[in-house]
């Protein structure tokens, strides 16, 4: 290498809907931009005012729909310049689905303006829109600042980025219908219905579309519904997550989805705001990857 030439240094940038537990976001070195949510009024800030379990509690005594603000294109370009002045050479930013969010346009936005911010920058933002919700991404970031610690290059990791949430799925479901009739997932109709005769909708979320593909009925019903649908459409012999809401239902669907898939999952996690706002403090999903669809 001869004296003109940069060294690599790259930061590996996500936001709080991406789920990734403390310990894994400290193990990498990845930065977290969180989200601000409003609760009955009252403004919070995503991992710094509360805890996952604290979040359901005050999910369940909310009188209103929780309110998350998207992070801003001003938030972005700040921390652009932060990386460009750190000396930074790329950044990866890996964003919540732009479907649901417009946080992947703020996050393009900003990095257009950085050039007119810090003249004469040559840092690269690779802005990656995972086009789905909680650690179905998390996963795959926490991966690739794993492989830049390997010693990866930019260009492949980004290409696995792309290459992995091209396949992502979630199947979802929950044990009570309250708070999806409440944020307009579902109507109050079908809703009260649905509790009426017992039933438990299992959702399909893969890319821009959620889709109720079955329904169960009783709660015992709900993890073995959630396995069926899975088994139809995950891609033989590959990772998956297993997401809920309290610890006690991921064990137990962890150890169900063993039986019947032949192998443990790649890991266990709690859902955050962005997933249980719209679900409520008492849901289970599988984070599976299907066929590949970009």
């Amino acid at each position: 290498m001869n004296g003109s030439e940069q060294v690599s240094k790259t930061a590996v940038l996500t936001d709080s809907a991406s789920d990734i537990p403390r310990e894994l976001e400290e193990k990498y070195g990845i930065d977290i931009l969180p989200f601000s949510i409003v609760v009955d009024g009252q403004s919070y800030t995503e991992r710094v005012d509360f805890t996952n379990e604290q979040y359901y509690e005050m999910l369940t005594k909310a009188e209103g729909i929780p309110k998350t603000s998207q992070i801003t294109m001003l938030r972005f370009l700040e921390k652009f310049c932060t990386y460009a002045d750190e000396g930074y050479t790329d950044v990866i930013f890996v964003s919540i689905n732009s479907a649901g969010s417009n946080t992947y346009n703020a996050a393009c936005m900003a990095a257009e303006s950085l050039r007119d911010e810090r003249p004469g920058c040559t840092m690269n933002v690779h802005v990656v829109d995972s086009h789905t919700y909680s650690m179905t991404y998390g996963w795959h970031v926490c991966e690739a600042a794993r492989k830049l610690q390997a010693g990866a290059d930019v260009k492949s990791v980004v290409e696995y980025l792309e290459d992995q949430l091209a396949r992502m799925e979630i199947m979802l479901s929950m044990y009570t219908l309250r708070f999806v009739k409440k944020s307009g997932r579902v109507s109050a109709a079908a809703a009260f219905a649905g509790e009426l005769l017992g039933l438990r909708p299992i959702i399909h979320m893969v890319d821009d579309t959620t889709s109720t593909i079955a329904k169960v009925r009783g709660d015992s019903a709900v993890m073995p519904g959630l396995i069926v649908q899975t088994k139809k459409r995950m891609a033989e012999g590959t990772p998956y997550l297993i997401g809920a809401t309290d610890d006690g239902n991921a064990k137990m669907l962890a150890k169900m989805c063993k039986k019947e898939f032949g192998y443990a999952p790649a890991a266990t996690f709690l859902l955050g705001a962005a997933v249980a706002t719209n679900t409520g403090p008492n849901a289970v999903a599988i984070v599976y990857q299907g066929e590949k669809r970009r």
